[in-house]
């Protein structure tokens, strides 16, 4: 996996250099004064910004950064399509609900995925043994989130449909409650929810993303903001990498800085840490495909308006 991080670093930074970020550069507009960055408490984004590494790639064009706390990918989504931030990272799903809604969003760079960092869970004593027990029950799930992929694609694998459970939409804080006061059967959550119920000892794994399906997490941009600050976003990119390559070798670190943000144990952190993919990788053919099958699958079960084309959201840096 070095390799294949040094190389996409390397892809990054040359997109950093072919783009300037210096305020006033020929065919560009002025640098902005202000880099609004969304993000949730989990993952690479996290590492970012306790290393400041996003701040010293835009140092030179004198626009400082300013990070924005969501709970979940789809209420980011919302304030990148409102204007709200600039920059942002989610899941895979979120942006499909949002170019399905006519989000002014692009994807910007993808990030490796971490299989067994998501899972559908029951209680330790539920007769609930595989995927397919599910039918008729209910199951917590965060509406638009990688989670909902995770369940969608896990029932349609074990022969159901979407519509022979009983969705619950509830964000994580909510779910965690009506799962632990058996309000709901099963739970669909992402680390480090995830490792924290593991932790309790009365939870049992049903089925991981890893078992299920390999989906990248996304960096997104505004769509506006891409287009007239093409260097702030190659730069955002350019430290993320630098962030991945420190990552990757500091993982009881990174736990330290989660657990920090948190109020997390540092044992419950250092278990998300340690399977967790760190990488900023470009957007590939088979990324975009594997992104383009979910988006044809939610809209074939009716769960977003109307079909998508995933190429039609994918920025392009332009070369100088």
């Amino acid at each position: 996996m070095t390799t294949t991080r040094r190389g996409v670093s390397a892809l990054i930074l040359t997109l950093a250099a072919g783009v300037p970020v210096i305020p006033g550069a020929a065919g560009q507009e002025p640098a902005p004064k202000e880099f609004r960055i969304g993000y949730q408490k989990v993952g690479l984004i996290v590492v970012a910004r306790r290393q400041g590494t996003i701040e010293k790639r835009l140092a030179a064009a004198g626009t400082r950064v300013r990070w924005v706390e969501f709970q979940a990918g789809p209420l980011l989504l919302e304030a990148l399509n409102a204007g709200g931030i600039d920059f942002g990272y989610t899941g895979d799903t979120p942006p499909i609900f949002s170019q399905a809604a006519g989000g002014n969003l692009v994807y910007a760079g993808a990030v490796p995925p971490s299989g067994d960092s998501e899972a559908i869970v029951v209680k330790a004593d539920s007769p609930i043994r595989t995927v397919g027990d599910l039918k008729g029950r209910p199951v917590a799930v965060a509406r638009g989130t990688s989670s909902h992929n995770l369940l969608v694609a896990a029932l349609e694998k074990a022969g159901l449909g979407f519509a022979d459970i009983k969705p619950a939409y509830l964000l994580p804080a909510d779910a965690g409650s009506a799962f632990a006061n058996d309000s709901v059967d099963a739970w669909t959550i992402w680390d480090p929810y995830l490792a924290l119920t593991q932790a309790r000892n009365d939870t049992r794994i049903l089925v991981t993303s890893g078992q299920t399906f390999e989906a990248p997490a996304f960096f997104l941009a505004n769509r506006t903001f891409a287009e007239t600050h093409p260097g702030i976003v190659a730069g955002a990119l350019a430290g993320l990498s630098d962030a991945a390559d420190w990552a990757d070798g500091h993982r009881d670190q990174v736990a330290q800085a989660l657990a920090d943000v948190t109020g997390l144990p540092f044992a419950i952190q250092k278990v998300a840490a340690d399977r967790t993919h760190f990488g900023v990788l470009p957007l590939s053919d088979a990324i975009l495909l594997s992104q383009q099958t979910t988006a044809d699958r939610f809209f074939r079960l009716g769960l977003i308006p109307r079909a998508v084309r995933i190429r039609d959201a994918v920025w392009t840096p332009p070369r100088s």
